[in-house]
């Protein structure tokens, strides 16, 4: 869901300012203010209502838009049995409305990464981040072939329709090479793609995912590289405005099933400590059909908690989630307690198990876990810098 408003704005505060004046036009109009660029979203386009979306095209920017990423992680297993977690995510922050400029390094488009593996048999978590400016070949994306890049961390279309890419993060530390197919249609998540993240109009983004994808490769990590499988999960999302002003964090699960279903929930919050009225999710049945679930629908309960050592933070860890239209109660619990980012924001991200019931029946599963605002409220994060 939602990577994301939090961090595409945090981050660019004094980061955009340095891209900006090094690349700037001569033009004193065209500078933009020495502030957050979550103050001013004025000229950029807003999702208001669905639209008919043409792929491989939409799976490229949007740059009309200010804000985009495009995420995945996934749960993997080598052939010695050991597991681990990955997040990769590329993000494309515009700073000014208008087409990204042609000439030598001059752009209105910074780009950022985040990336991070999880080694669930020694208990470990890293996570790395960089930035690059959308020009000049350093960082940037395109729909048709899809790919999207920041300088050797990148992401590369090996179909027509973008449905299986090629995936390559790494440092001097850890590195992934994987192979990832689709085996389900595109979900268009909310309404037709127009996911709310409050009643608020144009308060919207534009959010589509491959929620199952049979995921191979390379994995580096410790000195060893490793041959993995297992299963990975793509969101893309775009939009411009920010969530409502009494918000203050989200936790998102994307979880994929053994029965073969896989459920995206999240659940905003707000100051009061009350939840946002459209927060929900989609279920994704065996055959690819999906369904809404809305917030009466479903109950999420912290069964446990994790004070991070580093940022004080305590996030809750370990859940149980129950939908009793769909015939769930299930148990979700870290692989590892300790899977915070601790980069230019700091937040939860990490791989998770899952076990319980589904229609009656056992179910196992894994997935991913998203928990924002623990540390800082969202809205001093956006305030900052205003």
């Amino acid at each position: 869901m939602a990577k994301r408003f939090l961090l595409s704005t945090l981050t660019l505060t004094v980061i955009v300012a340095g891209f900006w004046y090094a690349t700037r036009p001569p033009s004193p109009a065209a500078q933009p203010p020495i502030t957050n660029p979550a103050s001013n979203t004025s000229g950029f386009a807003r999702a208001f209502e669905p639209i008919e979306f043409q792929f491989p095209q939409d799976h490229g920017p949007h740059e009309d838009f200010q804000t985009e990423w495009w995420y995945y992680t996934g749960n993997l297993q080598a052939e010695s049995g050991e597991r681990f977690g990955y997040q990769f995510t590329i993000f494309r922050r515009g700073l000014t409305p208008g087409a990204p400029g042609q000439a030598g390094l001059l752009t209105n488009q910074v780009y950022f990464s985040h990336f991070a593996i999880t080694d669930v048999a020694a208990q470990t978590h890293r996570g790395i981040e960089r930035f690059s400016r959308g020009a000049g070949g350093l960082a940037g994306a395109r729909g048709e072939p899809f790919s999207v890049w920041l300088e050797g961390w990148r992401v590369d279309s090996l179909n027509a329709d973008g449905s299986a890419v090629r995936l390559q993060g790494q440092d001097e530390a850890m590195g992934i090479d994987l192979t990832l197919r689709a085996v389900k249609p595109i979900v268009l998540q909310g309404e037709r793609g127009l996911s709310a993240k409050s009643d608020a109009p144009g308060n919207a983004s534009y959010y589509l995912s491959f929620t199952r994808m049979a995921t191979e490769g390379a994995l580096r990590v410790n000195g060893r590289t490793l041959t993995v499988t297992g299963e990975s999960w793509f969101d893309h999302e775009w939009s411009t405005s920010a969530l409502g002003e009494n918000a203050v964090g989200w936790d998102w699960f994307s979880l994929q099933l053994s029965d073969g279903r896989e459920l995206m929930l999240y659940i905003l919050r707000l100051k009061d400590g009350g939840v946002e009225a459209v927060s929900g999710g989609t279920l994704v049945e065996r055959d690819g059909t999906a369904r809404r679930i809305n917030l009466p629908d479903f109950a999420v309960t912290a069964t446990g908690s994790w004070a991070s050592p580093v940022s004080q933070a305590v996030y809750p860890s370990g859940w149980r989630l129950q939908i009793p239209t769909a015939q769930l109660d299930l148990t979700i619990d870290p692989y590892v307690q300790a899977q915070e980012m601790q980069i230019s924001v700091t937040y939860w991200e990490g791989a998770v198990k899952v076990s319980g019931a589904s229609n009656g029946q056992p179910v196992s599963g894994n997935g991913y876990v998203e928990l924002t605002g623990y540390v800082d409220s969202l809205q001093e994060v956006l305030g900052r810098g205003q």
